[in-house]
């Protein structure tokens, strides 16, 4: 092994993981661990002869401890290695341990910082897949059918999508774990009058299970977490397909780690979909994050951004919160991202009139919930956000507002199909795949030159009138109950008329989407 000077890598510094306790037992040294190595400017390739540069160097240099390159992603800036335990914990100066959660059961995960070979300092921006810990909460809210769940056709009504099927769109969702499962898109299809559609999976470091026999096969921890979030998955995949039948839609499957969310953003801008939709997230400020972790996820976006893809991304279901017991409200990442299309949740009381989404206490752990919103303290306000809300914690940042829109989060729910039966759901997870197939709906009808671009900071442009063009395209919710979780922070954002934490802009009006895109 090598003998060379390392350096700190900044950024990378890991706590205990929460509501965890270590194991005696150590990781075996000859385990085979992947890795994801982040170089610098990730996201985009403004200078390809010194990304080619600096991947030759990292090889070079981790090579020496035995690491070796399984995949090369230098258009968006990624390296994945595999090596030795031993042999990682020498090459990033750290020690690798195993850990025991409540909900995540047995997992690998480290503390402290990494450290770097000093002829990487510079070159190297992250390293991800040492921490498995999970950093991925789904925004489920299980619904019932008492109220007469919405099917697609009464979405389409509700919130008038201009007509078409999504044809010649490429729709992504991403997904944490879990399972799809065929007999229900079959059974969903069925019930709806769709014909099924072939729906592309994409394993990204996970293979999800097709059917409940392949899911009944897997160990125990794994089958049960693997069939909590099946649920999701479903949901997200059954939206996607009820309002976009011709459309091309893929489900990429990762772990819950930072490394399964970098993963997949790679393949999102290699990929170039119209629109993601994404239903997970943890509180910016958790202390699971590491700031690396936020940095080189929200350099990814950024990435997407750029290339004219909508990224659309829950903004939570535990309200203001977000799930974090302390006296600040907090929002969901990366929903907080500038670079993200941030969707709130609502409730429908009748045909074309909705108010925001809460249900006492305004968190789902005291079996409430309401939609996720506020002002970001890690993320500045862009300047395009021409939107006066201020942050409810004492001294913080001007802040990216979220959500930028809303949609049905509540009552009566989406009707679903899961496990073979019929299963209503909602939460802020089903709001961001009806934004995401809304997106390819209006860009199949848009002329060439007006598709494929990034939806959020058009929603802010000042039209002739000296409105923003959210007001134009959204129906104004302006009513409801505040955001606020219980007992924590026991505070939360105003709904109010116009622009507000809570909703954003409003639920959407699509064929108002269509008409103002093909002029602005």
């Amino acid at each position: 092994m090598p003998e060379q000077q390392h350096v700190l890598l900044d950024g990378s510094k890991r706590p205990h993981p929460t509501g965890s306790a270590p194991l005696a037992k150590a990781v075996d040294p000859e385990e085979e661990i992947a890795v994801t190595v982040s170089l610098r400017d990730a996201g985009k390739n403004e200078h390809p002869e010194r990304r080619r540069a600096d991947a030759e160097k990292v090889k070079e240099s981790l090579g020496r401890y035995g690491l070796r390159v399984t995949d090369e992603r230098l258009e968006v800036g990624s390296i994945e290695m595999k090596g030795k335990a031993k042999d990682l914990n020498t090459a990033f100066q750290t020690e690798l341990k195993l850990y025991h959660g409540e909900r995540q059961g047995e997992f690998r995960g480290r503390e402290g910082e990494l450290g770097i070979p000093a002829d990487l300092d510079g070159i190297v921006a992250g390293v991800f897949g040492l921490d498995k810990r999970r950093v991925a909460r789904r925004k489920v809210f299980p619904g019932s059918g008492d109220h007469g769940s919405f099917t697609p056709a009464d979405l389409e009504e509700q919130y008038q999508f201009p007509e078409g099927a999504g044809e010649g769109q490429k729709i992504v969702t991403l997904e944490f774990n879990g399972a799809l499962f065929d007999d229900d898109i079959d059974i969903f299809c069925q019930n709806h009058g769709l014909n099924t559609p072939a729906v592309e999976v994409v394993p990204v470091g996970y293979i999800p299970p097709r059917s409940l026999q392949e899911l009944k096969q897997l160990p125990l921890q794994a089958r049960r977490l693997a069939f909590e979030v099946a649920g999701e998955v479903m949901m997200d995949v059954e939206i996607l397909i009820g309002l976009c039948p011709e459309a091309d839609i893929s489900v990429y499957f990762a772990e819950w780690d930072q490394k399964g969310w970098i993963d997949l953003l790679d393949r999102v801008i290699l990929e170039k979909p119209v629109s993601v939709s994404i239903s997970y997230g943890l509180a910016e400020d958790h202390p699971d994050w590491s700031l690396l972790g936020l940095t080189e996820i929200n350099k990814r976006l950024a990435g997407a951004a750029a290339k004219g893809i909508t990224v659309c991304i829950s903004s939570g279901d535990d309200g203001s919160g977000d799930q974090m017991d302390d006296h600040d409200c907090h929002v969901d990442f990366p929903s907080s991202s500038p670079h993200t299309l941030s969707v709130g949740g609502t409730v429908i009381v009748s045909p074309g009139v909705e108010k925001s989404w809460w249900v006492s206490p305004g968190d789902r752990r005291g079996g409430g919930g309401a939609t996720g919103g506020g002002v970001s303290d890690v993320f500045k306000r862009p300047a395009w956000q021409t939107v006066q809300v201020d942050s409810l914690n004492p001294g913080a940042i001007k802040g990216r507002v979220v959500p930028d829109v809303a949609a049905l989060a509540g009552p009566p729910f989406y009707d679903l199909t899961f496990a073979g039966g019929s299963q209503p759901n909602g939460g802020t997870s089903a709001s961001a795949p009806l934004w995401a197939a809304l997106v390819a709906r209006v860009n199949a009808l848009l002329p060439a030159s007006k598709q494929q671009r990034f939806l959020t900071p058009l929603l802010y442009r000042t039209g002739t009138d000296g409105t923003p063009l959210g007001r134009h395209i959204c129906r104004d919710i302006d009513t409801g109950h505040d955001n606020a979780s219980f007992p924590f922070p026991g505070r939360g954002y105003k709904v109010r008329s116009g622009y507000d934490a809570v909703t954003g802009f409003g639920v959407p009006v699509g064929v108002e989407l269509l008409k103002a895109l093909e002029t602005v």
